[in-house]
């Protein structure tokens, strides 16, 4: 029905009632709502005084009752109590706002004959009254805010709950009559989460409350502007939107951080295999004292000892704490740089901070988040998308580019304006920022290149009311001077009851159980699973395994793993640093001489018995720092300087060193049928029936054994495995071609050689290196065992 006549239909059959049926109305009305009546005190006395009036002494009008057992609280001093009034959570609150000694009044009870007048007279002294408002927010699931530290925070004023129902409320006074009722049949006849029934019922205090108990106040709000201007009432709808507007800007926010976070993706995303990043989410340890985010773990005794420290526990914080945080002079922290090894989880935990904000579980006392991602500005430098097409643009421009909804206001330039600006993945800003003589801005609206631009928003010298939270791989933030930081935390991953409540709360059923139980066979992988990216990568891989019959009856292969970690850190360098397509990652000969590069240095280093590495060593082998130590996603910064003042670096775990040292061996020997193991001194055992023996699968296994048990323990026996574990067809013929290989290249002959060698060698070990035997066996475990 057309809500016009709908109108008029229900203000003619309100003519037609007669005066009997409208007293039994007003004997069924719902008393004034808990928030207090529309009208002023000076209205209320007036009628209070022609009342009187009129009936003279014949009508007494009820007395205060103190009803026992009140609890009494700080606020109002009056209490009503009224049973036809439907309770809500809004209006509940009103219930908790009676000082000590405040008298309650049951409206429920008629029967006050029993009260004299010496009473009536004591209790008039303790009657407090307070004009009629909403009452302050209160917290019914968390303590109250003592602490501006503590959390989830408080809401501004201007968006909580108080101000937006004053401002429905406010709005909504003055509309007639007619045009109320026409508004309410629009407002349910375009939500179907609330009845006819529910909106016609009560006075517009009931209304108000009804809809915000049961919408919640930002879908309350929207559709009440919305209904405004379907019934033409575009100037209260404007008005509404104005008096709200700090509101909306946070809600229009929220909604887009919602979003972008609540799926995560992880890898190539497949359709309808979504997982939601509130059910799946495992927050990593977060350290304030950052050495490197290295795990040192490692099956054999640390060849050469590491140089890593590992944080202790009281240094780890929250991750919605982040900004809890203090500078040494007890003042709040402005800027937080995050940082961490590649495929830590940086990305995600931004998600989980976005998201935990947008549903008010943490950090409420934000008003807004803002995401100016480093991609953004990247984007903005190359491709210049602004309608202005200035080659500099001014930081609210940006921003209102971005987001629409922060467009025409003044919040953000309110140096009181608590809010926050996200900027992730520094590393992929590929241009130099000159920190020391960028010129300064102190106008947001002052246009300037984005080089400069990032560098005054760190400084603090534009968007002064901002926290700023910069994330980024630790070569790159570590360009950050140390001056424009007040706090550096670094991500360290999972520990081990962390894996398996990850891996729990991905799967149902008894599928976790398997899964915990089948990779922790291998001691290796269960100390790289702390790192979050290959936890998800272990709960992809045995997912789909289980999925076969017969599948786990044999510990997993580690090599495919680390060929896997290889692959997809080579592929995420060509589409984030690079701008490829999912369906252009096809490696480049730059591609593959970068892994060769970084292989070639790797076997030095092991030879060298080293595990860090300066920008000098890179130039030996024709490489590029910020492509190893940026793109690449196997090598990360040290936090600490070598001796002469030099950055150093290492690779993301001391086993990533050992398998590209043995890519290097494998590539060369499949590639240019070089074996650069061999010293020429090396006497081959009589198996052996090729002419050129070291240059077969065999031979090459020789001289790895060679150089293996002549060396101290640990040195080379996981790159011995790695080769070992190269050689199977699954990982040199399936999973490396199409990346270092071309997909037409023959699988490696005289793997049986190989294999007699291998067990010949074993027998020996258990006579003479019995500390060997275990390691060799799972070489020839890698090597020979087949995918189930």
């Amino acid at each position: 029905m057309d809500p016009d006549t709908e109108v008029e239909r229900i203000l003619r059959q309100e003519r037609e009632d007669d005066e009997d049926d409208e007293e039994e109305k007003k004997k069924h009305q719902r008393p004034p709502s808990s928030y207090g009546s529309m009208k002023s005190d000076s209205e209320e006395e007036e009628e209070e005084k022609e009342c009187d009036e009129e009936s003279g002494q014949a009508f007494f009008p009820p007395l205060p009752v103190v009803l026992p057992g009140s609890s009494t609280h700080g606020g109002t001093g009056l209490q009503m109590i009224r049973s036809e009034s439907p309770e809500t959570l809004y209006t509940m609150t009103t219930q908790q706002t009676k000082p000590p000694g405040a008298v309650v009044i049951e409206t429920r009870s008629s029967d006050l004959g029993d009260l004299s007048e010496s009473d009536e007279e004591d209790m008039d002294e303790v009657l407090v009254t307070h004009s009629p408002e909403p009452p302050e927010p209160v917290e019914f699931d968390e303590a109250m805010q003592t602490d501006e530290n503590s959390q989830p925070g408080r809401l501004h004023p201007e968006q909580d709950l108080p101000h937006i129902f004053r401002s429905v409320q406010g709005v909504l006074s003055g509309l007639t009559p007619e045009e109320l009722y026409k508004f309410k049949v629009w407002f349910y006849q375009w939500e179907p989460a609330i009845t006819q029934q529910q909106v016609m019922d009560g006075d517009l205090l009931d209304f108000v409350d009804r809809i915000m108990e049961i919408l919640g106040q930002d879908r309350a709000l929207l559709h009440t502007i919305s209904s405004l201007e379907q019934v033409n009432k575009k100037e209260e709808a404007e008005e509404l939107k104005k008096k709200c507007k700090r509101a909306l800007m946070r809600f229009q926010l929220k909604q887009y951080l919602i979003r972008k976070h609540q799926v995560i993706r992880e890898g190539v995303v497949r359709a309808g295999r979504q997982n939601m990043l509130d059910t799946i989410y495992v927050q990593p340890h977060i350290s304030t004292c950052g050495y490197g985010g290295i795990d040192p773990s490692h099956l054999f005794p640390q060849q050469p000892p590491s140089p890593v420290q590992v944080p202790s526990p009281d240094t780890y914080v929250d991750l919605n704490n982040l900004f809890r945080l203090q500078k040494p002079d007890g003042q709040p922290v402005r800027t937080v740089v995050t940082t961490g090894i590649p495929g830590i989880g940086m990305s995600v935990s931004v998600g989980k901070f976005a998201l935990d904000w947008s549903e008010l579980r943490a950090n409420k006392d934000l008003q807004f988040i803002i995401k100016l991602s480093f991609r953004t500005f990247w984007y903005l430098r190359t491709k210049n998308p602004l309608p202005s097409k200035k080659p500099e643009m001014s930081v609210m421009e940006i921003i209102e580019y971005f987001h629409k909804e922060c467009k025409d206001t003044t919040f953000l330039e309110e140096e009181d304006c608590k809010f926050l600006i996200i900027m992730d993945a520094l590393d992929c800003y590929q241009a130099p920022l000159d920190w020391e003589n960028a010129p300064v801005i102190n106008d947001n609206h002052t246009p300037a290149h984005p080089d400069v631009l990032i560098v005054n928003i760190i400084r603090g010298t534009v968007l002064r009311g901002a926290r700023v939270w910069v994330l980024g791989r630790r070569a790159a933030v570590s360009q950050i001077p140390p001056r424009f930081v007040d706090a550096v935390t670094e991500i360290q991953g999972f520990s081990d009851e962390m894996i398996d409540e990850y891996l729990t709360k991905r799967f149902d059923g008894d599928l976790p159980t398997k899964i915990i139980a089948h990779y922790k066979r291998v001691p290796m992988l269960r100390i790289l699973a702390r790192q979050p990216f290959v936890s998800w990568m272990v709960a992809t891989v045995f997912e789909r395994c289980f999925r076969y019959r017969g599948y786990g009856e044999h510990p997993p292969r580690l090599t495919p793993f680390y060929v896997s970690i290889l692959i997809v850190q080579i592929n995420r360098r060509l589409q984030f640093y690079y701008g490829k397509g999912e369906n252009e990652l096809k490696w480049s000969t730059d591609d593959k001489n970068l892994v060769t590069k970084m292989g070639k240095m790797a076997l030095k280093m092991l030879e060298r018995n080293k595990s860090v590495f300066v920008e000098d060593d890179l130039k030996e082998y024709g490489l590029k720092l910020t492509e190893v130590a940026v793109y690449s996603g196997v090598v990360t910064e040290l936090p600490a300087a070598s001796a002469d003042g030099r950055r150093t670096f290492c690779f993301i775990h001391y086993t990533v060193q050992e398998f590209i040292a043995a890519v290097y061996v494998f590539t060369l020997f499949r590639l240019e049928n070089r074996n650069v193991l061999d010293s020429g001194l090396l006497q081959m055992p009589k198996i052996f029936t090729s002419k050129d023996q070291t240059k077969s699968a065999a031979g090459l296994v020789q001289c790895a054994l060679e150089r293996t048990l002549s060396a101290p323990l640990g040195q080379y026996d996981m790159f011995l495995r790695f080769l070992c574990g190269m050689l199977s067809p699954d990982c040199h013929h399936n999973q490396m071609s199409g990346c270092l290989f071309s997909r037409n290249s023959p699988k490696v002959s005289g793997l049986d050689e190989a294999q007699r060698l291998l067990e010949q060698t074993i027998q020996n070990a258990e006579e003479s290196n019995r500390d060997r035997v275990e390691n060799l066996k799972e070489c020839l475990r890698e090597m020979i065992q087949e995918d189930e």
